[in-house]
C-alpha cells in the first residue's frame, strides 16, 4: 500500500456580516469571511490537503478565482469535486487533522455539526475527520479579529 500526505492552508479576511460560512455550516456571527467563492477557509484549507497528497497541485489551479463559475460557490461543491479527483487516482482518505484559527467567534460548539456535515461529503467515519479551533491569544489577524485561517493535513492511500 501506498501512503501520501498533504498538507492545506487558507487564510480569509473577515468583515461584518451575517454568519460565517465554516466546515459547510454556517456558524452564527456578525463577522463574514471575505472571498470569491463562500468563503470556507476550512473546506479551502482540507481540499489544498486532499490535493496536494494527491499531486493535483492546489484548489487555486483547480478552482481559479478567475473564472465566473465559482463566484459565490458552495464550498461543499468544491469539495465534493475535489474528493472525486482524489478517487479518480485511485486514492482512499484515510484521515483529516484540520484546525481552525479565529479569535471570534467560538466554534467548538458547532465542531460536531462540521465533521457530520464534511463526513457525509468525503465518505468518512466522524473518527477520521478531526476539527479543532484554537486563538492566537488576540496576536496578529486572526487575534485582532480581522481574519481567519485554518490548516489541514490529509492521509491518502492507493493499493499498489
Amino acid at each position: 500500500m501506498k501512503l501520501k500526505v498533504g498538507i492545506g492552508y487558507d487564510v480569509h479576511q473577515l468583515k461584518e456580516g451575517d454568519g460565517l460560512v465554516l466546515g459547510g455550516i454556517i456558524v452564527p456571527s456578525n463577522l463574514s469571511s471575505v472571498g470569491h467563492s463562500d468563503a470556507d477557509c476550512l473546506i479551502h484549507a482540507i481540499i489544498d490537503a486532499m490535493l496536494g497528497a494527491a499531486n493535483l497541485r492546489d484548489i487555486g489551479f483547480q478552482y481559479p478565482d478567475s473564472n465566473a463559475e465559482y463566484k459565490g460557490i458552495d464550498s461543499k461543491a468544491l469539495l465534493a469535486d475535489a474528493y472525486s479527483k482524489v478517487q479518480n487516482k485511485g486514492f482512499k482518505i484515510e484521515n483529516i487533522d484540520s484546525t481552525i484559527c479565529l479569535q471570534a467567534p467560538k466554534v467548538g460548539k458547532y465542531i460536531d455539526q462540521m465533521q457530520e456535515c464534511l463526513s457525509s461529503i468525503l465518505g468518512l467515519d466522524k473518527e477520521d475527520l478531526t476539527i479543532k479551533a484554537t486563538t492566537t491569544e488576540k496576536l496578529g489577524f486572526v487575534g485582532n479579529s480581522s481574519g481567519i485561517a485554518a490548516y489541514a493535513v490529509c492521509l491518502l492511500s492507493k493499493q499498489s
